[in-house]
């Protein structure tokens, strides 16, 4: 047995508007079809948000450190 409201694809199609809104909020349905249960209308997860407290980087440094590790590296046709 489902925990989420039912809805009738009836109500779907004539309350599209209210109920769609309150997908947007979370809430979940079971949609309906001659009283057979033939799918869900979940919310979708909502997206990560950009931390706005991360460390600044030094662009300059950040380079140098990467030329100076791809140096140490060495080249493939040394071998």
């Amino acid at each position: 047995m489902s925990s989420q409201p039912e809805i009738t694809q009836r109500d779907l199609r004539m309350r599209s508007k209210e109920i769609m809104d309150a997908v947007e909020r979370g809430q979940a349905f079971t949609v309906t079809r001659d009283g057979h249960r033939i799918g869900e209308l979940v919310p979708l997860r909502q997206r990560r948000r950009f931390v706005s407290s991360a460390p600044v980087i030094d662009a300059d440094a950040f380079r140098a450190d990467q030329d100076t590790a791809a140096d140490q590296t060495g080249s493939a046709y040394d071998r």
